[in-house]
């Protein structure tokens, strides 16, 4: 740092010492019951420059060796930047200090954080992939060997792993999309019975073939949500009880409402879902005992789930016993307790 760009730097403390030395030499020289000369006022003034002098060139050699050190970090480009960071001689510079510990280590969180979502994406990927793998397997299975079965039972085995297919782009696609979610969503008025029937509908296949009964409670909820986000939210969970339900199980549905809030209860008798699992099931990747020891899973439909029931101001909770029962509860809270909900 030149001498010159750091007196430009204390331009104000110039000028308010030139104010200030012109403001107490005219005072003095103005009073007539003090007897001064001009002589007297210049020595005053000469001597008081001097100090001044004296004052700045030493904050200046005191600077001048903390701003190289920053300059040759910059110039060096440093990894370790907090690290090679000058001793602070001054109260300002111990502030600078502190800045640049503070934004480094925001800058080292986001860092971490991209690097834990690049690697839990890339681990998506990979499951996703050999997800999608399967059904496109077996269908070359049943061309191949089926060939004396007639057209119409080779096109329903066909179709239904399409329909894995189709749930296993749609994972991906609502993954993609989660981060731009406030771009592409419209509240509005809607029937849950509706759009349960309407996901039911969906999974008629799985439903026939498991010989599952479904029983859904003809009680009609109307609430405020995103009809499509919502769609895939029930769809996700309603696949999960499929998965994990035995053939000849049950599910039920139910509509609940009270003074705080309306829900939705999907219910099924299936393996349920260890205790020790159950605060994680949200988890990004997590698949548990479940996932792993009874079928392959991403660990992803429960994870987006409860992400966008919360960007809708939605709450999703679950209730399991092992062996026994699961059941999922999404809540739709009433505007009173839309904050509650929302904050989390």
């Amino acid at each position: 740092m030149k001498f010159s760009k750091y007196l430009i730097h204390k331009q104000r403390l110039l000028l308010f010492y030139l104010i200030l030395m012109s403001f107490i030499s005219s005072v003095i020289y103005l009073d007539t019951r003090v007897k001064v000369n001009v002589y007297n006022i210049l020595y005053l003034n000469g001597v008081s420059l001097i100090f001044f002098l004296i004052y700045i060139i030493i904050e200046y050699l005191l600077a001048k060796k903390y701003y190289e050190n920053i300059n040759n970090m910059i110039e060096n480009r440093e990894e370790n930047i907090v690290n090679c960071l000058p001793e602070p001689r001054t109260y300002e510079q111990n502030l600078y200090n502190q800045i640049l510990k503070n934004l480094i280590s925001q800058k080292n969180s986001k860092i971490e954080k991209l690097h834990e979502d690049k690697k839990g994406n890339l681990e998506f990927i990979t499951s996703w992939v050999h997800e999608i793998k399967n059904p496109i397997a077996v269908i070359r299975l049943i061309i191949e060997n089926n060939k004396k079965k007639s057209l119409e039972e080779i096109l329903n085995s066909i179709e239904e792993e399409i329909d894995k297919i189709d749930n296993y782009v749609e994972h991906i696609l609502y993954h993609s999309r989660i981060d731009a979610f406030s771009k592409d969503y419209f509240i509005s008025d809607i029937s849950l019975d509706k759009i349960v029937k309407e996901v039911v509908r969906k999974h008629a296949k799985t439903f026939i073939n498991k010989k599952i009964k479904i029983n859904i409670k003809d009680t009609d909820l109307v609430v405020s949500s995103d009809r499509k986000w919502l769609m895939f939210i029930i769809n996700q969970i309603l696949s999960n009880a499929l998965k994990y339900t035995p053939e000849k199980g049950i599910i039920k549905i139910n509509f609940e409402k009270d003074d705080t809030e309306k829900r939705i209860i999907i219910e099924d008798n299936g393996i349920g879902i260890k205790k020790e699992d159950i605060g994680r099931v949200f988890d990004k990747g997590f698949t548990g005992h479940t996932g792993r020891n009874f079928h392959k899973s991403t660990g992803m439909g429960l994870y987006l789930a409860k992400q966008l029931s919360n960007r809708l101001g939605h709450d999703i909770t679950i209730e399991s016993s092992f062996g026994e029962y699961t059941k999922t509860i999404i809540h739709f809270p009433k505007l009173l307790n839309y904050y509650n909900v929302v904050k989390k």
